[in-house]
């Protein structure tokens, strides 16, 4: 799985690039075959629009939001995009200028205001994003796309128009919830994010969204908080990118990567500071497992569950086992936060000053934690301390220098919460995404899907209809290959093998996309 694919010529540099959006659909140059039963729309969101009018954006996670769709249709295939109408888009095209503050971007007053307007605009503080650039996902009926704030946008699948901005706090009690929620086969929808808590203390609610109500009345409408789970930190809390789901619990993961709620508020009243700026480490904390359950729905405060300190961004999945619950993560070791290493400028370098930044920041890892561990299939061990505390020890599913498995996805209908063999990932050579990987996480067997100058997305596992085999499916995701006579492909390979089976070129750069969805 270690990549020893080098990039000297650093066309990576094109998928950091601004793009405009199609006024039309276009049509896509198929080579090889496309399955019969393929047929729907792969929905990406990304960032877009790296700069505006003089001023660029910094960070990886302030471009504009992008939303991308490759239409497979009776064999043919069609390739769109539109950039979200968000607040911070609409205005920031109007005033031609960074209007909104992003994640690691801070917007000033407008310099053609008098010394006056410009005063009490820095003391007015600074706006919540809506820029939802990191993912697409089905909510009920409808589709939003989303970021980590409370502002979620509707958007129309089929025309990728954008319809409608909620504010989420009009209906939980949350600051903002993740990119990544987890959906029951009924479509319940769970999620989870920080929140206030008792005597001004932060905490985490893990909150659900009912499926469709037989009126077709709007399922946000009926959100509610499900369970609070308490920080522990009272003015820190942890930043939070995902979670865990089984058949009967929640699983949280406190990192070491904390938010410091009084820089926060202070950003608010003072501009100039952003959201990168409030983040700091806790170098003595390690990292906190929380255990609740889903019915009835309740915190478990006996178990307490520590292990050495990580970066966490995503679950791949949790499942229950003869009374165990296993866990397999994407993990970074320490408690610097990864995302420092994500600035435009450092991922947009020349290929030996990338691997230099690279080698500075924390090295990943695939965890397997568990709580007292007698399952023969595993290595990872657990220790009742004289405290109550369980520490744990993981078991490495795959470790290389400065090569990652991130981005994972499972065949998730069929395995999410439950026992399973196979996980599919993006594979970051010193954070540059070369390879597409499939993971047996049982044996640690991997296979991989790589092209010199190509540079693929998160790889979405589609099942074949009616199949029995937890990889019988298809992958598929978003190829740029900058120096090619067609930049941009859809790629749909063999999930058993990943062997090529298909792929539609377009004569279009696509700058990368994040994450996304499969709507058949």
């Amino acid at each position: 799985m270690v990549s020893r694919v080098e990039h000297p010529a650093a066309s990576y540099k094109k998928i950091f690039e601004s793009v405009e959006e199609l006024n039309e659909p276009i049509p896509a140059v198929i080579t090889g075959v496309i399955p019969s039963w393929l047929g729907g729309s792969l929905l990406r969101m990304g960032p877009g629009l790296f700069e505006v009018g003089d001023e660029h954006f910094q960070h990886l996670f302030d471009g504009q939001a992008l939303i991308h769709k490759f239409d497979l249709k009776n064999g043919q295939v069609t390739y769109y995009r539109k950039f979200i109408r968000t607040d911070a888009y609409v205005r920031a095209m109007t005033e031609n200028r960074v209007v909104i503050t992003e994640f690691g971007t801070a917007a000033y007053p407008d310099p053609c205001k008098n010394i006056f307007s410009r005063f009490f605009t820095y003391f007015r503080g600074i706006e919540v994003t809506d820029n939802c650039l990191v993912n697409v996902y089905p909510i009920g009926e409808d589709f939003y796309a989303v970021t980590e704030t409370n502002y979620i946008t509707k958007v129309d699948p089929d025309s990728l128009e954008t319809l409608k901005k909620v504010d989420l706090c009009k209906y939980l009690s949350v600051n903002g919830v993740t990119a990544h929620p987890h959906t029951e086969r009924d479509g319940t929808l769970y999620n989870i994010g920080n929140c206030f808590g008792k005597n001004m203390s932060l905490a985490y609610n893990i909150v659900k969204i009912p499926p469709v109500p037989k009126d077709k009345s709007d399922p946000i409408e009926k959100s509610q908080v499900l369970v609070q789970l308490p920080s522990s930190e009272r003015l820190k809390p942890s930043y939070v990118h995902s979670f865990g789901m089984t058949d009967n619990y929640f699983v949280f993961v406190e990192q070491p990567v904390k938010i410091n709620l009084l820089k926060f508020l202070s950003a608010w009243s003072f501009r100039g500071a952003t959201y990168m700026d409030c983040f700091e480490p806790n170098a003595s904390m390690g990292t906190w497992f929380h255990l609740a359950s889903k019915e009835p729905a309740g915190y478990l405060s006996s178990h307490k569950f520590r292990t050495s300190a990580f970066n966490l961004f995503h679950h791949i999945n949790a499942y229950e086992d003869e009374g165990f619950i296993v866990v397999d993560l994407c993990a970074w070791k320490g408690h610097e936060f990864v995302y420092n290493y994500l600035y435009l400028a450092n991922v947009k370098e020349e290929w030996e000053e990338v691997k230099k930044a690279a080698a500075r920041a924390p090295q990943p890892e695939e965890d397997r934690g568990k709580n007292l561990v007698s399952l023969s299939y595993t290595t990872a061990t657990a220790v009742l301390h004289s405290d109550g505390t369980i520490w744990l020890e993981p078991e490495v599913l795959f470790s290389g220098p400065r090569q990652a498995f991130e981005f994972p996805q499972i065949n998730y209908s069929k395995c999410c919460g439950k026992k399973y063999s196979f996980a599919y990932g993006l594979g970051l050579n010193h954070f540059i995404p070369d390879r597409i990987v499939k993971l047996n996480v049982q044996t640690k067997e991997t296979w991989v899907w790589q092209e010199e100058d190509s540079y693929p997305s998160e790889p979405l596992f589609v099942p074949s209809p009616g199949a029995t085999e937890e990889d019988d499916g298809v992958l598929l995701s978003i190829v740029v290959k900058p120096g090619a006579q067609r930049p941009g492909s859809l790629l749909v390979l063999d999930a058993r093998n990943l062997t090529e089976l298909a792929r539609a070129e377009v004569n279009t750069i696509i700058p990368i996309t994040l994450h996304g969805t499969y709507k058949p």
